[in-house]
């Protein structure tokens, strides 16, 4: 069988007999045993620090891409659907790069496409004069809403998250509930940057290992040597990390209940943001919204902590290091068999 592909961009006002139907109509049984599960790849960011698209940069010893080494790991997991969110700018080189090499590798996954629009807007919302930046990764899952049908796992495209939180979550998703979620957080130590400060989302659980909140921290980076680890508040304040700590890399487990949250979390952000001084640049973290979530107990998240590998493209010069990593993973796979 060959992939399918479906190229969409539904906006929130769509009618509710166009492709994907009636989003509750789309919504399994409270609790559902489910076969099908999908994989969906946020692929729409700028790459602003990049500086290029780097979800397509060759890392791989055979000039793989790190979004390979992720589809290979959720299909043997026993994801069998992806769909990939991206921007109309970039569907031409997406789909000759993505598209072309999966056809043959992975004959009987369905591979579909969504795209994030700065105008795609609940009802009565238009975007600012001046605003050219997408609404970020909260608004990137909801490209995605009128093609989910199944529980699904999210993913950046632009990072590499080792193999087995596809295998923890394939198994919490076959079982999944409505409003009962999940995340594979990493270790902080694991997921910087040589190169430059990174942005991430600092977990705080309870003894059960449930999700209480997550803590944007956007400038947190090395600092007197490696054992060193801080991050820079904007009023200036430096909080100490010891790395530790366990963060967010937007690796989640859901089910397709959470985009009617989700709708109404990006309508609330829109009413609170649209007139104030960074309406230009404000942006709808999938993270927050979870936050909000959470805090409201309309869903619970479970926290699954992984000593999985991470490799990510942040800056230009982490491409050297990624791809150095990636063959040693490779090598080691080869002798012991195992992933």
């Amino acid at each position: 069988m060959h992939l399918h592909y479906t190229f969409a961009a539904q906006s929130f006002g769509s009618d509710p007999s166009s492709e994907g139907g009636d989003l509750n109509a789309c919504l399994p049984p409270k609790e559902v045993e489910s076969e099908c599960l999908c994989l969906v790849v946020l692929a729409a960011g700028m790459g602003s620090r990049y500086g290029g698209l780097k979800q397509l940069d060759p890392v791989g010893p055979r000039g793989e891409i790190l979004l390979d080494y992720s589809v290979y790991d959720a299909v043997a997991a026993g994801f069998s659907e992806v769909i990939f969110i991206i921007r109309k700018d970039i569907e031409e080189a997406f789909r000759q790069t993505i598209g072309d090499r999966y056809r043959d590798a992975f004959p009987e996954l369905k591979v579909r496409y969504a795209f994030q629009e700065l105008h795609d807007l609940p009802e009565g919302f238009t975007p600012p004069v001046g605003r050219t930046k997408p609404w970020g990764t909260g608004h990137a899952l909801l490209a995605a809403r009128r093609l989910v049908q199944s529980p699904f796992a999210v993913i950046n495209a632009d990072d590499y998250y080792g193999a087995s939180g596809y295998r923890v979550l394939q198994q919490f998703l076959t079982k999944a509930s409505h409003g009962s979620y999940a995340m594979v957080g990493y270790h902080l130590k694991n997921t910087l940057s040589e190169h430059g400060s990174v942005s991430r989302g600092i977990c705080h659980s309870r003894s059960d290992e449930f999700l209480i909140n997550i803590i944007e921290r956007t400038t947190i980076r090395r600092a007197s040597g490696k054992n060193c680890i801080v991050a820079e508040e904007k009023d200036g304040q430096i909080i100490h990390l010891t790395g530790e700590e366990l963060v967010s890399l937007n690796f989640w487990g859901f089910t397709p209940d959470l985009f009617v949250h989700l709708e109404k979390e990006f309508s609330k952000f829109l009413k609170d943001h649209l007139h104030e001084e960074n309406q230009l640049t404000a942006e709808f973290y999938l993270p927050s919204a979870i936050n909000n979530l959470i805090k409201k107990e309309t869903a619970s998240v479970r926290l699954f902590p992984t000593s999985d590998p991470w490799f990510g493209l942040t800056y230009p010069a982490d491409l050297p290091q990624v791809k150095k990593a990636l063959q040693r993973m490779v090598v080691n796979i080869r002798a012991t068999g195992r992933i």
